[in-house]
Formats: C-alpha cells, sequence, structure tokens
C-alpha cells in the first residue's frame, strides 16, 4: 500500500467513526515529511461552528502543535474534495498538496457537495449572492498602518 492510500484511508477511516458518533461523514490526516502531524473530523454538528471541517480542525491542531501559523510542506488527505474555506485555509497556511479519496460528484446524490459554491466564486463579484461592500470610514488609527509599524519593528 503507497503511503497516499494509507492515509486516504485514515482519512475516511476518521469519516466514518465520526458518522458512528451522529457527526458529519468528513475525516482528514495532515502528514509533514510522511508522518502524521495532525488529524481532524468534522465537528460542525457538535460544535455549532459551521467552520469545523475535518480539514480546518486539522489544520487547528497542526498549528497549536507547532507553534506556527505556517504549515509549508505538510500534505492533506481528506475524505472528501475541500470544500472553498478548506481550501482557502490550505493556501493561507502553505499547504501545497491536498489528496482526497471522494470527489465532489460523489458527494454530490448525498448533499454533500460544494460544487455550487466553488461554481459561485468563480462568477464575477456583481454575480455572486453574497454582496461584499466595502466603505472606508476615517479613523485616527488605522489598524493597517499599526500592524505594519510592529511588523517592521520586529524586523
Amino acid at each position: 500500500m503507497t503511503g497516499v492510500e494509507r492515509f486516504l484511508k485514515q482519512a475516511v477511516a476518521l469519516a466514518v467513526e465520526n458518522v458512528r458518533r451522529r457527526g458529519r461523514p468528513f475525516g482528514a490526516v495532515l502528514v509533514k515529511d510522511g508522518a502524521v502531524l495532525a488529524t481532524g473530523v468534522n465537528e460542525v454538528v457538535a460544535t455549532n461552528d459551521p467552520t469545523a471541517h475535518a480539514e480546518m480542525q486539522a489544520i487547528r491542531a497542526a498549528c497549536r502543535r507547532t507553534g506556527a501559523v505556517r504549515l509549508d510542506g505538510c500534505v492533506m488527505f481528506a475524505s472528501g474534495h475541500p470544500c472553498p474555506m478548506c481550501l482557502t485555509a490550505m493556501y493561507l497556511t502553505g499547504v501545497r498538496h491536498v489528496y482526497c479519496a471522494f470527489s465532489l460528484e460523489a458527494g454530490e446524490p448525498y448533499g454533500l457537495s460544494t460544487a455550487n459554491i466553488y461554481s459561485e466564486l468563480a462568477a464575477a463579484a456583481a454575480q455572486r449572492s453574497v454582496r461584499v461592500v466595502c466603505s472606508p470610514v476615517h479613523v485616527d488609527e488605522h489598524p493597517y498602518s499599526m500592524w505594519r509599524a510592529l511588523e517592521d519593528e520586529d524586523t
């Protein structure tokens, strides 16, 4: 059995066990240098947190474990195709390789596909159902400038 197959089977086993506990059918395994760094299962129902997807939970656990917000060199193994939120978290943390056992299409008959969200995000901003309106305000202290100054002090 290859490493990819082994870690994907582990992600699916986590998903199966999560379903047995009445959770949603998703598991994730985050690997670095061939070793498991962190795992996660979908805890949306258990926590009433819509961001508690398996991949997000694995990323959170890995960041706590390493004490860093970057996970460069890590590989994500997920039972299902990551949603846009989870994929974005991977971009933000430096995870550049993702393997999944089940595609968006495989999840569709079960209502477990996020293909519609991917389609919406590919549309022009004016065509999306979620509207984002930036309305600049004058403030005495600009948080971005303050942050930049702190970053400059640290370098």
